[in-house]
């Protein structure tokens, strides 16, 4: 197989994405694990256009319908090219990234049986990270200023029952999200998100699967099947066998489950635009989630979009420190006089903190806005 043909390849798997990963060795090792000549092949069909019709994708790969049919399906399986109709109802084929809803995630989604090549596909993409962590703390300023730049990759949706609900004001920190008119704001409650959804599937979260096939499974939760997809994308998955289809009362069963958990309800929407509908909503632990494990490795930064910010009223806070245990981020500290205070900057607005305090002295503050903190060195 040629060295040139897999690189080239990777080059257009890394452009699919919002992360701007390198083309590596570790991430060739992992393309070459998971792919053939063939599959390399039809992908070198999408450089100019990561997304094309069937016509548009005989004249670029020059091959039959029958074939690409054959290529693009194998690839679905894979978890590398998302197939779905779009608004007009023409089927779209679509090359995804590596990591945030890609290669990665797909691969880990599915039960796991605990092969050989689970374990060694899992050690390839702890290497990635390693791989990047190394990277990004070389070149720290330069990866810094870009990451900035970027839209948020992920959403908070908590859910607000009658331990998070409070006096909802505007607020201003950090950097607001502006909202143009035309726009339609996102569903910022998850019960009001699974409601408008239809078609619900549920995956296993593949950040703790790929932590049990390192051989350190979770501190905080044994819950594993509890990623939702929704729309399209659930049709997709179930199709690949990546999830099953579930019931809107299963799904809210699934999501208090991970909030008696103490998970964080993260959105992800397409292309990270935040006001496109939601494809899909994990339930994520500090312990396994691979965007705070890329964090704290030191390879990417957190970049949240949330609706939500904590206060806590001084005058009810006793000082006992479950915020402070249950915080995601590490965002709320206790000061010398034995009160909590959340470092507004570093807020998730998951209310995680407000769900769990036995004193219900922390409410939710309202108002859209990007957090952004970059990896720890």
């Amino acid at each position: 197989m040629s060295e040139k043909k897999i690189i080239d390849a990777a080059k257009i798997i890394v452009k699919a994405g919002v992360i701007p990963f390198p083309v590596s060795d570790t991430l060739i090792n992992v393309l070459k694990f998971k792919l053939n000549e063939d599959d390399f092949d039809l992908i070198l069909a999408f450089k100019r256009k990561l997304s094309q019709t069937m016509e548009q994708l005989k004249k670029s790969s020059e091959m039959s319908e029958e074939e690409i049919m054959k290529k693009t399906e194998k690839l679905a399986e894979k978890g590398l090219m998302f197939i779905a109709p779009s608004s007009s109802g023409v089927v779209v084929y679509r090359i995804l990234p590596v990591i945030m809803a890609g290669l990665f995630e797909y691969s880990m989604m599915r039960k796991l049986s605990f092969s050989e090549d689970e374990k060694k596909l899992a050690e390839l993409f702890a290497d990635l990270l390693d791989e990047t962590k190394e990277l990004m703390n070389d070149k720290y300023e330069f990866f810094k200023s870009i990451f900035e730049k970027l839209p948020p990759l992920d959403r908070t949706v908590p859910i607000l029952d009658k331990n998070i609900s409070g006096n909802e004001i505007q607020i201003s920190i950090n950097k607001e999200i502006e909202t143009p008119s035309e726009k339609i704001l996102p569903t910022f409650r998850v019960e009001a998100l699974i409601d408008k959804f239809d078609d619900i599937a549920v995956g296993h979260c593949f950040c703790r699967q790929h932590m049990d096939l390192l051989g350190n499974p979770c501190k905080i939760t044994e819950i594993r099947e509890n990623c939702l997809i929704f729309g399209k994308s659930a049709r997709f998955t179930n199709k690949q066998g990546f999830s099953r289809l579930i019931s809107k009362e299963e799904a809210l069963d699934i999501i208090k489950k991970s909030e008696e958990a103490g998970l964080v309800h993260k959105a992800f929407h397409p292309r990270s635009d935040i006001y496109r509908d939601e494809d899909s909503v994990c339930n994520c632990c500090e312990d396994c989630c691979i965007n705070f494990q890329f964090w704290r490795a030191g390879a990417l930064p957190i970049i949240n979009s949330t609706n939500y910010l904590s206060r806590i009223d001084d005058s009810l806070c006793v000082g006992c420190g479950t915020c402070v245990e249950k915080c995601p981020v590490k965002a709320i500290i206790l000061t010398d006089v034995n009160i909590a205070k959340v470092e507004e900057e570093r807020c998730l607005g998951c209310g995680i903190c407000a769900h769990f305090c036995p004193e219900g002295a922390i409410a939710l503050l309202e108002g859209m806005r990007k957090v952004f903190f970059p990896p720890l060195k």
